[in-house]
Formats: C-alpha cells, sequence, structure tokens
C-alpha cells in the first residue's frame, strides 16, 4: 500500500478513492491539499527525510529515530506528532513508531501548484 499526496480542490479526495476503488486498485492512502503552499507547510523537507530514515530503520522509538536521523529529539518528536497527524506514522503497541507504507508519491499539477 502507498501513500498519495496531492494538490487537489477540497473533497476531490473522495472522488480520487472512489475512483480507485471502482477501478480495482488497492485502496491507498490518500491525502489532500488545496495549495502546494498548504502541502509544504505541513510536509516538510525535514518530514520527508524522517519518513525515510524511519522506513529504513524499522519501527523503532522517536529516540532512536531521532539518533539515526542525526536530529534534536524534541524537534523530531513534534515532526512525528504531525506526521501521526496526517496518519503518515502509526505507533505500535509497544509505542514504537512506523511507516506503514511502502512508498509515498507525491501528485502536484503545475497549474495547480499555486
Amino acid at each position: 500500500m502507498k501513500a498519495i499526496i496531492e494538490v487537489a480542490a477540497r473533497n476531490s479526495i473522495f472522488d480520487a478513492a472512489l475512483a480507485d476503488l471502482a477501478g480495482g486498485g488497492s485502496a491507498d492512502y490518500h491525502l489532500s491539499f488545496e495549495s502546494a503552499k498548504a502541502l509544504f507547510a505541513e510536509i516538510t523537507p525535514a518530514r520527508l527525510d524522517l519518513l525515510g530514515v524511519l522506513r529504513r530503520t524499522g519501527p523503532c522509538s522517536v529516540y532512536a529515530l531521532a539518533k539515526a536521523a542525526g536530529r534534536n529529539y524534541s524537534n523530531v518528536h513534534a515532526d512525528i506528532a504531525k506526521l501521526a497527524e496526517l496518519n503518515l506514522v502509526e505507533r505500535t503497541d509497544d509505542d514504537a513508531v512506523c511507516v506503514p507504507y511502502e512508498e509515498v508519491e507525491i501528485h502536484m499539477a503545475l497549474a495547480k501548484a499555486a
């Protein structure tokens, strides 16, 4: 399963998900933002890097993730909280964090990038 992040009109995420399911798709996770500015305010380069480090590292504590990423614990903790709010990371039963997706795609049509 993958996460698909896109710049699209409000509520268009539902149309995309229904089309994916109707076409026999895999019911990937869809996350939509109204503008590129909004997308990159929530999913910063540092947060994208954390997703990559976490995917390579596997489920771990926020402290272990901060060490693996070479970043300050409190900043990583805040970033993981935001990524969890966006459903891009999950917490396991033993309070480790993990990326439940094999890949993350960002779709942005240049005409809609305002």
